[in-house]
Parts: C-alpha cells; sequence; structure tokens
C-alpha cells in the first residue's frame, strides 16, 4: 500500500474512532444520569456501565494504535519526502559544478582568442561580466592569424530532472496494513450499540 493512501484510510479510521468515543461517553452520561435518578440505579445497572466502560477503553486502544502507525507513517513519509529533496539538492549541485567547468573553459578559450558561440558568450557573461571582460581584455593581446571555433558547451545537455518530494512521498509503498476497522461492542443496551464504520478497501 503506497503511504499516501494508508495515511487518508488510518486518518478516517481515526475520524470513526473519534466519533465512537463520542457516542460511547454520550451514553456513559446518559447512563450516570439513570443510575442517579433510579432507586438502586448501582445494582440495576451495572453490568450495562462495565460493558460500557469496556467499550470505551477499547475504543480508546484502538486510537492510541491507529496513532502510533499515523506516526509512523508519517516519519516514512518525511524520510521519502527528505531523500528526494536531498537527490534534488545533490544534483543541483552537481549540475552547478559542471556549469563552473564550461564557464571557465568559456573563459580561457576567449582568453587565447578563439571563437565560441554567442550563446556560450551570453552565459559567461551572465554568470560574471568580470571574468568576461578580463577573458576579451587577454584575447586582445592573444590575436593570432587563425582563430579556432568551438562548438557550445551546452548544446548537449540533458532535460532537466523533474523533483517531486510530495509525490514520492504519497506512493512510496509501506508495509502497514489497513486499520483494523471491526466493530467495537458496547453500550448499555442494543439501542446504544456503536455502528463501525468500514473503509472500503
Amino acid at each position: 500500500m503506497k503511504i499516501g493512501e494508508a495515511q487518508k484510510r488510518y486518518r478516517a479510521q481515526r475520524c470513526t474512532l473519534l466519533d465512537q468515543r463520542k457516542k460511547l461517553l454520550k451514553q456513559k452520561e446518559d447512563l450516570d444520569k439513570k443510575i442517579n435518578t433510579t432507586v438502586n440505579g448501582n445494582e440495576i445497572y451495572s453490568n450495562d456501565a462495565a460493558t460500557l466502560e469496556l467499550s470505551i477503553d477499547a475504543v480508546t486502544q484502538r486510537f492510541e494504535e491507529n496513532q502510533k502507525v499515523l506516526d509512523k507513517l508519517a516519519e516514512q513519509y518525511a524520510a521519502v519526502w527528505n531523500a528526494e529533496v536531498a537527490k534534488q539538492q545533490r544534483d543541483a549541485a552537481q549540475e552547478y559544478g559542471e556549469d563552473m567547468v564550461k564557464i571557465m573553459e568559456v573563459a580561457r578559450r576567449i582568453a587565447k582568442g578563439a571563437k565560441v558561440p554567442g550563446t556560450d558568450e551570453k552565459k559567461l557573461m551572465e554568470y560574471s561580466m568580470e571574468l568576461y571582460m578580463s577573458a576579451k581584455n587577454l584575447a586582445m593581446m592573444n590575436k593570432q592569424k587563425k582563430k579556432e571555433e568551438y562548438e557550445s558547451l551546452w548544446e548537449d545537455e540533458e532535460e532537466k530532472t523533474e523533483y517531486d518530494p510530495e509525490g514520492k512521498a504519497e506512493n512510496a509503498e509501506t508495509s502497514v496494513g489497513m486499520p483494523d476497522t471491526s466493530p467495537i461492542e458496547g453500550g448499555a443496551d442494543s439501542s446504544m450499540a456503536v455502528e463501525s464504520v468500514s473503509v472500503e478497501g
């Protein structure tokens, strides 16, 4: 299962568990009123109160387990996200280094009086007008009878890689299974039983 899909399902289950807990707490409140307003209410409703308390504990436990899984998924999501960002930064640094080598080579070629493509000259100017002017000044001092002519150093560049940390993190596989959507039995009577909302898979 993909991390993004698992997060969505566990968040939905979390909402379901919160609703169940809210309903059970309301049932407990109603039952407490019955116990307090009925003669021998503690004895009459003791089984219902115990069952309700167990149901609340079960929902609370499942909620805590669900939260642990969500925390684990968040860690996995962040790890994949960070790996993609690191890859992007590494590739950007590598590309910058390659561009620096090309810019210095263009400056060297210009300085020795060779003819370079206009696009390469423009890249050198955009990088550093001072370096460009220094290269041009050296070219004036190194006038040659026959100038060497070069192809552009940037013509054979590959397409730029697109980075999508969020998409990578959402679509990375996780070993986390489906959330437990089995109903938690409970309530003071059958009319108060909490319905379990299952997440379709």
